[in-house]
């Protein structure tokens, strides 16, 4: 499925302009420049630096939570991995089945607000949480493990959802769940990440870092705690059960679409379905996505009552 073409999206790198909110251009041009001298001096240094940064969530993950209108969810705190997670609900879990909404890098379970009305409406009670470190949950770094397992945590409070939604590293989150057994009946990727070896080096890319700048981080994540090989899309999708929708769009300037193409070849239980216009962000407010998802949706229900 295509949609036509809305707004182009500028042309200027979305991960780099999310980067300038640091402090601004000037800010970004000096933390390049800090990067690179000490990409010469002291590499081993450097590399570390580099893995903090790009595991801070930028200040957007708060504010946006601070502002939302979350006024109509039942608010609750869960305690994982030593942190406080805040859960957002809207429903009753003990009657009516349930999805779960798990949100992107430097965002919050506010972008997933366009998704709640419209998900009620179709009988479904609704989950949504700020990841660790984003919104009101605490915490000041965070990766794809701790996202799969802040992930684990909040579904296993409530029994098996009927369907999973995630965005960006929120919808690779979802995939790695699971491949690692987190049940459900559909789940829904929106411009997932499959490779975060490759949004590494688009990070060292911004930052104009030398060309195997990217290969030391990812040997240093590999060390650590993020076994970045073994996370990426075509180890993890054939190990999922569920059916799945992948959305992604076209002219998405931080995840490619190939990104999300790579996922739809090695689930075979999902489909795809590329949009046009709408970018990386926009397309998890867009109404004929929501539809497209409520459709998928609706398709296992029509199952149940056969």
């Amino acid at each position: 499925m295509t949609k036509p073409a809305i707004t182009v999206v500028p042309s200027s790198s979305g991960f780099a302009k999310r980067l300038a909110h640091i402090g601004g251009r000037v800010a970004l041009s000096a933390l390049r420049l800090r990067f690179r001298i000490g990409s010469r001096l002291h590499a081993a240094r450097a590399v570390r630096r580099a893995c903090d940064l790009f595991c801070t969530p930028l200040p957007q993950a708060r504010r946006r939570a601070r502002t939302a209108d979350m006024q109509d969810a039942a608010r609750e705190r869960l305690r994982a991995k030593g942190l406080d997670l805040a859960t957002y609900r809207w429903g009753d879990l003990r009657t009516e089945p349930w999805v779960l909404l798990v949100h992107g890098w430097s965002s919050c379970a506010a972008a997933f607000l366009p998704w709640v009305e419209r998900l009620r409406r179709s009988g479904y009670a609704v989950v949504a949480f700020d990841q660790p470190g984003h919104g009101l949950s605490e915490g000041s770094r965070a990766d794809l493990p701790a996202f799969v397992q802040a992930a684990h945590a909040v579904a296993g409070l409530h029994g098996k959802p009927a369907a999973l939604i995630g965005h960006s590293l929120g919808g690779a989150a979802v995939a790695v769940a699971m491949s690692e057994g987190l049940r459900t009946d559909r789940a829904v990727l929106i411009s997932p990440a499959a490779d975060l070896a490759a949004a590494i080096q688009r990070f060292t890319r911004v930052m104009r870092l030398p060309d195997d700048f990217g290969d030391r981080m990812v040997a240093a994540f590999e060390a650590g705690s993020v076994p970045i090989d073994a996370l990426q899309a075509h180890r993890i999708a054939p190990r999922i059960a569920s059916e799945g929708l992948i959305v992604h769009d076209s002219e998405d300037r931080e995840i490619p679409l190939e990104e999300g193409r790579r996922y739809a070849r090695s689930w075979r239980g999902a489909r795809m379905m590329t949009t046009r216009g709408l970018g990386h962000s926009r397309i998890l407010a867009d109404d004929q996505v929501i539809a497209a998802v409520l459709s998928f949706l609706a398709e296992n229900e029509q199952k149940g009552r056969r």
